[in-house]
């Protein structure tokens, strides 16, 4: 796979972009603007609907997107290409993240791949150089293929009391297999970055890796309107340490991203279109490293529709909405530089996070403090919104 940087139109748009209704944010001179794209253009329909939230309530997000007439911004080549912060002309527009003020969540372990590692990091306590052996140990103590269990079950039970009576049994395993999910708070509202921008790594993690997820737009009152994708950047170290430092390994500057679009449901994509997506992943270094992988939603454990029911309910609600990360298979363990130490980010990697239905996520790996600074809230949204007579 050969991606550019900036990223172009065709690295980003779906495959059958032209039947697609497709919906994202850029900011522009006078702020924030919700827009869709039509032939390559960009239109700003912020005067019909002033939040991705405002858009995510309404009877069907879609049809409502279709008869938006808009304002034309510009070629998306020309507004990809204006992104990165390097290369950016602040008098026209550039890209966002396509959510706003929605909460932004994410669900661990629903695959089972990724769950044996998730065990594996807490096994050799957040250091690489001992993966390799607890990696063998565990494989030896339950096999590697967890992927038929169906979480909470009876057969999960019963391998629950097994692996207890072995000293084998995992916290990681107790939300993989058991009956509650793991779902925590990535970032806050309006922190998360989209397409052709850094995504940032602690600058004290010594051992994290991507994690490429399709993401889901989820309205207040639970209903799944979309999906796009989206990278969970992760710090193996640290959470591998104490799973009390999960915000610390999750949410840092620039380490969530989405998009590059969120697409939304209609009748040529739906829920069963997401539960039949592959997600790709590529990484590629400056130093000539390569990294090609890819993940199956049918292999996840959970359904999509388990896992926003265990989100938002009558137990907790979410009035400006929300977007859940649906969890990974992806966990590498291909050794970049020493044998044994597995895969590492390093500065100025390539991050293509991609699906033929949703486009490609096209992201450089920086440190977050190196990252551009997240300076742009809620209450500045909003102030920009009011300015522009855009709220009522």
């Amino acid at each position: 796979m050969t991606v550019t940087w900036p990223p172009t139109v065709d690295d980003v748009l779906p495959d059958d972009h032209e039947q697609a209704i497709l919906v994202g944010r850029v900011m522009t001179s006078t702020g924030p603007c919700v827009v869709t794209v039509r032939d390559e253009r960009v239109i700003d329909i912020t005067h019909d609907v002033p939040t991705v939230r405002d858009l995510a309530e309404t009877a069907d997000p879609a049809r409502f997107v279709s008869f938006c007439e808009g304002v034309d911004l510009g070629s998306l080549a020309a507004i990809l290409a204006n992104t990165p912060p390097e290369n950016r002309d602040t008098t026209i527009p550039w890209l966002l993240s396509p959510i706003d003020v929605q909460a932004v969540k994410a669900a661990g372990v629903t695959f089972a791949v990724s769950m044996i590692e998730r065990v594996i990091e807490e096994q050799c306590g957040g250091d690489a150089t001992e993966a390799a052996h607890f990696r063998a140990v565990l494989a030896d103590r339950i096999g590697t293929d967890l992927s038929a269990l169906v979480p909470g079950s009876p057969d999960t039970v019963r391998l629950k009391e097994l692996l207890l009576a072995k000293g084998a049994w995992s916290q990681y395993l107790e939300v993989g297999l058991g009956p509650d999910a793991e779902i925590f708070t990535k970032t806050s509202p309006m922190a998360s970055v989209g397409t052709a921008v850094d995504v940032g790594l602690h600058p004290r993690s010594k051992w994290n890796n991507p994690e490429p997820e399709v993401v889901l737009l989820i309205s207040s009152t639970a209903r799944i309107v979309g999906a796009c994708l989206g990278n969970d950047v992760n710090l193996r170290d640290f959470e591998g340490r104490s799973a009390l430092l999960l915000t610390k390994a999750k949410d840092n500057n620039a380490s969530a991203a989405i998009g590059p679009f969120i697409r939304l449901f209609d009748s040529t994509f739906d829920l069963d279109s997401v539960r039949a997506l592959t997600v790709d992943l590529h990484v590629s270094g400056t130093d000539g490293f390569e990294l090609t992988a890819a993940s199956s939603m049918s292999e996840i454990s959970r359904d999509p529709v388990d896992l926003v029911a265990q989100l938002m309910g009558t137990h907790h609600q979410y009035p400006d909405g929300a977007v859940l990360f649906l969890g990974t298979m992806f966990a590498p363990v291909q050794d970049r530089g020493e044998p044994g130490h597995g895969f590492t980010h390093r500065p100025d990697d390539l991050v293509v996070i991609s699906s033929p239905r949703l486009g490609g996520l096209v992201n450089r790996v920086r440190t977050s403090d190196d990252c551009e600074p997240w300076t742009y809230g809620v209450s500045d949204l909003f102030r920009s919104l009011a300015d522009r007579g855009l709220l009522v």
